[in-house]
């Protein structure tokens, strides 16, 4: 009936007698449940809309309060740089305060408990994961590093190192230690934290901001690095503890060894208190030749002979510098067993010039026998004429090798006497040894330990293996086979050449350019002191250099050229790195370009190279990196 809720049910159609079955319509109660269910899931579907649009806006929220706090923060950080450069200690601390509310507020939106959820979603999850990572390490760089440093931050002024009466105050840089001990291991767990996320599935949103998080961190953990070393070596180094005695070569890079050159001038550092003085000096000839030889490491010795332990003159053929002073530590104690040796300092005149530039210029007066004359040496030294008179003027006016090297000594007492004067403020003089330790000018060695456990690590330590050497680390080295002072008109650039792959391991090429600008008539207008007097079958003017190269650990010397032709190279192994060396003599004027090949590198990150210092710059000795292009079937 019309208006009868009916339902359709199956009966047998009589008429039919043949069982079919027909429809017929009756009352039933199925379409008011599936109304009911339907009823029931829309309301469950706008729920849950609801929520996750819910959750979706406060997602949104809480980006916009990461975003916001971070910007804040990234605005600040140049303020806090200038206010610390200024030594405006009260500003800074206002500048951190600020700081620190930023990350908080970003921390604590990064770890909202529906952030957190989220962040195991597929697709989206890893970039807020990812966000988390960066409030959290902005929040401990912050609250861990920054602040606690800027809380001792006139302890960490440099200017507090100025000598005062002769001496370094080393009470605040023992203060400020802990701090910048802490500040840096929280800036290394923090980098660490930042490269162990895995970009690859990151939005640019994420990825970018992370790059430049790592790159900022890496920069900072650097220089809390080297902040760290100093505060715990300096005052012990400097006699905060107990008196201090180191010895000092001073390397003539007019005789070029690995290292930088012959250790000519030696002398003895006391430090006590943080006062310096020169308590005494000799000289690397005077010294005489050691038999039998200070025991070496032996690779090394089959590297480069056993003059390394026989002639103090020869300590540093290895450009492996904690080898070079221990050796030079023996053989001072062989000749003076009365002196005691805490560490080894090596310095080079280009870095002593630097120090000049700083202080201002000195007055020498050696003690030369009577009757001796300086000739047309200058008696005031500066930083402009310092490295052509020690490493090429004085040869000329002064014929006796030992009173040589008493000027040199002299020079040397002159600039320690005006560093401990007092007179140069503490950061300029930091900063220009600073300079010194970059170029590879300055080199120091412990006899302690603990103190060569934190030196071997770090760039001045001078090892050729160890956490201071990058992976994917080379190094060209020269030393002088002429037995003379000609490397004084040496001229010298280096490139690393990437050529194309083979085999799937990378391969690369130590170019080194190197011209001898001597006058044309070098064997009779130089001094036989000077040209060598062909005493070691190389002729008058000319100049005979061992290049030595290393390459990566794990890497193999493969060929060498000499402009274009293929030479014999020796090759060997040192602590895992291959060793290729090549000799070549240059007339005067002439131009050779060596080319050493390293083929099976396996180290995939950036290449760096390591050059022996000559008194040439540093940027014009080593050029860009040049990469082989249009290689094929790579």
């Amino acid at each position: 009936m019309a208006g009868t809720d009916e339902a359709h049910v199956p009966t047998e159609d009589p008429t039919e007698g043949t069982g079919r079955v027909r429809r017929t319509v009756q009352p039933a109660t199925g379409r008011r449940k599936r109304r009911k269910r339907l009823l029931r899931w829309g309301v469950g579907a706008l729920a849950v809309l609801v929520l996750v649009g819910g959750a979706t806006a406060w997602l949104g929220v809480r980006a916009i309060e990461i975003k916001d706090n971070l910007d804040a923060t990234a605005q600040l950080l140049p303020k806090l740089k200038n206010q610390l450069l200024a030594n405006d200690a009260s500003s800074a601390s206002d500048t951190v305060a600020s700081l620190a509310e930023h990350t908080a507020a970003a921390k604590q939106a990064g770890s909202d408990p529906l952030w957190k959820l989220a962040s195991s979603l597929p697709w989206l999850g890893p970039n807020l994961a990812a966000a988390s990572e960066i409030t959290t390490t902005a929040d401990d760089v912050v609250r861990l590093a920054a602040q606690p440093l800027v809380g001792t931050f006139e302890s960490l002024d440099w200017k507090s190192l100025t000598p005062v009466d002769g001496a370094v105050p080393l009470a605040p840089l023992q203060k400020a230690a802990p701090s910048v001990v802490s500040a840096a291991n929280s800036v290394e767990l923090s980098y660490e934290r930042l490269a162990g996320i895995d970009p690859a599935p990151l939005l640019p949103q994420i990825a970018d901001p992370l790059d430049s998080a790592k790159v900022q961190l890496d920069e900072l953990r650097g220089l809390l690095s080297t902040a760290s070393d100093a505060a715990q070596l300096v005052p012990p180094m400097m006699g905060a503890e107990a008196p201090r005695d180191y010895l000092l070569l001073i390397q003539n890079n007019a005789e070029v060894r690995a290292s930088g050159g012959i250790p000519g001038a030696l002398a003895v550092i006391h430090a006590e208190n943080g006062k310096i003085s020169l308590a005494a000096q000799d000289s690397a000839s005077a010294m005489g030749d050691f038999t039998p030889p200070v025991k070496v490491d032996a690779e090394q010795e089959a590297i480069y002979s056993n003059r390394m332990g026989s002639y103090m003159q020869d300590v540093n053929m290895t450009p492996d510098f904690p080898t070079a002073a221990s050796t030079a530590k023996d053989m001072w104690l062989q000749r003076h067993p009365e002196q005691p040796i805490d560490g080894v300092i090596s310095i080079d005149p280009v870095a002593l010039a630097l120090v000049l530039k700083t202080t201002g210029p000195i007055t020498v007066a050696p003690a030369l026998p009577a009757g001796v004359s300086l000739g047309d040496l200058p008696t005031q030294l500066t930083s402009t004429n310092l490295v052509p008179v020690l490493l090429s003027q004085v040869y000329a006016e002064i014929e006796e090798p030992a009173l040589q090297d008493a000027y040199f000594a002299a020079v040397a007492k002159e600039v320690f006497d005006v560093v401990a004067s007092g007179k140069t403020p503490g950061d300029k003089l930091v900063q220009t040894l600073a300079t010194g330790v970059s170029d590879n000018r300055i080199l120091m060695w412990s006899a302690h330990g603990d103190e060569q456990a934190i030196l071997g690590d770090v760039g001045i330590g001078g090892a050729i293996s160890g956490p201071s050497v990058p992976a994917a680390g080379f190094g060209v080295y020269f030393n002088d086979g002429t037995g003379a002072k000609m490397d004084y008109y040496v001229k010298r650039t280096v490139q690393l050449v990437q050529r194309c792959n083979a085999g799937g391991y990378a391969e690369y090429t130590a170019k080194i350019t190197m011209t001898n600008t001597a006058p044309a008539d070098a064997a009779t207008s130089l001094p036989a002191y000077v040209t060598g007097d062909a005493v070691f079958g190389v002729p008058h003017g000319s100049v005979a250099t061992n290049v030595v190269a290393y390459g990566p650990t794990q890497a193999r010397t493969q060929e060498a050229r000499i402009d274009g032709k293929v030479v014999g190279i020796s090759s060997h192994s040192h602590d895992e790195r291959p060793v290729g060396i090549v000799r070549v003599q240059l007339a005067p004027g002439q131009q050779q370009t060596v080319e050493i090949d390293f083929s099976k590198v396996v180290q995939t990150s950036p290449a760096q190279l390591s050059v022996t210092p000559t008194i040439q710059k540093k940027s014009d000795v080593i050029l860009p990196e040049q990469k082989v292009t249009g290689c094929t079937g790579e």
